[in-house]
């Protein structure tokens, strides 16, 4: 009985009320142990890691909540909400802050990045550690993808606004994917299938376009990101899905220049690694949780 509750983690389902919104989030492992929270990207939310926490769970408190407007967190109004990425590193703050978490190694991945080093802006002393998994903080990683992006960045126009709503579609969320893995099989299509859900809800792609805008405001604090890097020297882990459309390797490269001693592996994937290459990164995190967390 005891080591198949060792092996087969309980993995809670939450939600909780941050400033008025909903917020819902995944919790395993033992409250007082080291904790790692996992910041998820576009257009997925916490169910991205549902293979990853119970791997974790037994050593570590592990927390992945869903940013408003994603996943099973409430979908609060425009006028209501501000989405941003400042008001979405201020909800998960507040998130870590109830749970009464002091310090934590945060995993980030694409909208992740701009959330968790924020975080780490805010905070830096309690930063024990960085997994950073397609998650950009440098402008070698924008790829041409980025270039109608950069179009409404400068405009703000409807047009250019208007011409990012296929993005949302499901067959770019399909593409993000499988654009890059090498063995589609190995991917879940119930993947895109789950993400679409909530990104066809009504008022939904509004949102998704507000956070595109907001995107600008990320890039104009990558070198306060990489002051925070080169100033804490936080232990980095980099695992890379290299063939990822939107975030090039190169970007992945681009930490080398800040993080000297970081732990660095491109991965024969794509966007979404974790899906695909899990037997290959899960042991790469749990060896370094293993020597940086070292109860």
């Amino acid at each position: 009985m005891t080591s198949a509750m060792h092996a087969y983690p309980a993995i809670h389902h939450k939600t909780i009320d941050i400033e008025g919104t909903e917020v819902f989030y995944r919790e395993a492992g033992p409250s007082d142990a080291p904790a790692v929270l996992l910041l998820h990207g576009f257009p997925t939310s916490s169910h991205m890691f549902r293979n990853l926490i119970p791997v974790l769970a037994d050593k570590y408190h592990v927390i992945a909540p869903d940013y408003p407007g994603f996943g099973l967190s409430a979908m609060p109004s425009r006028d209501e909400f501000a989405y941003t990425f400042e008001r979405y590193a201020e909800i998960v703050d507040a998130l870590v802050t109830k749970l009464g978490v002091r310090s934590y190694t945060i995993y980030v991945m694409d909208y992740g990045a701009p959330t968790g080093f924020r975080l780490a802006l805010r905070h830096p002393e309690r930063i024990t550690g960085m997994i950073v998994q397609n998650g950009n903080a440098y402008e070698d990683g924008l790829s041409p993808f980025w270039d109608q992006l950069k179009a409404y960045w400068a405009t703000n126009s409807q047009e250019t606004r208007d011409a990012l709503r296929p993005l949302m579609s499901l067959d770019v969320t399909k593409f993000q994917y499988l654009d890059g893995v090498q063995d589609v099989s190995r991917i879940d299509p119930a993947n895109w299938l789950y993400d679409q859900q909530f990104l066809d809800r009504p008022g939904n792609v509004e949102i998704q376009l507000d956070l595109f805008y907001d995107y600008r405001n990320n890039v104009a604090l990558y070198p306060q990101f990489q002051q925070f890097f080169r100033d804490r020297q936080p232990p980095t882990l980099v695992v890379w899905g290299k063939n990822d459309t939107i975030f090039p390797a190169s970007g992945a490269e681009a930490f080398k220049r800040d993080l000297p001693q970081a732990e660095f592996h491109l991965i024969d994937s794509g966007h979404f690694a974790l899906e695909d290459r899990a037997d290959e990164i899960i042991p790469l995190i749990q060896d370094f949780l293993g020597r940086t967390l070292a109860r």
